[in-house]
């Protein structure tokens, strides 16, 4: 097992270097992988200092997923252009590195195993799908609206939970066996199936001179 370089920070700087190597100890051996005597030694501290920045393992464990759903989304939420150009940025993101790679998924897969029972990681998950989801209906309504378009809130709403399934599909697909397709292959067949859903082309970007 690797260690990562521990130096004195900041207490947010600290914090973050400990949840870093969380997320490597469960990247590397799951969620049973991420013992504070492995945290600690994949961090180059003593055991006592990370429970003097976390009360509990469960707490450690909490906001390490929120650094994971947050990467899932972040990117993603920040795309700019057109509204043609940012719901493909949108798209493209998703299922393209660094959102879509094995390491990304080992993660999910270990927390996912207990969101159904561990209530503080439902809520976290909870939080992340809703904030990505309204992020995909803000889109949505720009992108229909810029065509005059119906962009009410219900239709919005039904056409964002349909292609984030459509894409939570493909991102695993994509994670899991990404070399069976070609290159972009997961992501044209996104954007297809989407304009589909939609009933309008999504324009690509204007070619730079």
């Amino acid at each position: 097992m690797s260690r990562r370089s521990f130096h004195r920070a900041p207490e947010a700087e600290r914090r973050h270097d400990l949840i870093e190597a969380t997320l490597d100890c469960i990247a590397e051996g799951g969620l049973q992988g991420a013992t504070v005597r492995q945290i600690a030694i994949k961090a180059g501290v003593t055991a006592g200092l990370i429970r003097h920045y976390f009360v509990s393992k469960e707490q450690i464990l909490q906001e390490a997923y929120r650094v994971v759903i947050g990467r899932l989304t972040e990117k993603a939420e920040r795309v700019a252009g057109t509204p043609d150009e940012r719901l493909r940025s949108f798209i493209v993101i998703n299922l393209t590195e660094p959102v879509a790679n094995s390491r990304s998924l080992s993660l999910w897969a270990s927390f996912i195993s207990r969101v159904s029972v561990d209530p503080a990681l439902a809520a976290i998950h909870r939080e992340g799908y809703l904030g990505f989801r309204n992020a995909l209906e803000g889109l949505l309504a720009d992108f229909l609206a810029s065509r005059g378009l119906d962009a009410g809130p219900a239709r919005c709403r039904a056409l964002a939970i349909a292609i984030n399934g459509l894409l939570d599909g493909l991102w695993l697909e994509g994670c899991l066996a990404g070399e069976l397709f070609e290159e972009s292959e997961l992501v044209s067949t996104a954007l297809s199936s989407i304009e589909a859903l939609i009933g309008q082309p999504i324009a690509p970007p204007a070619p730079t001179k």
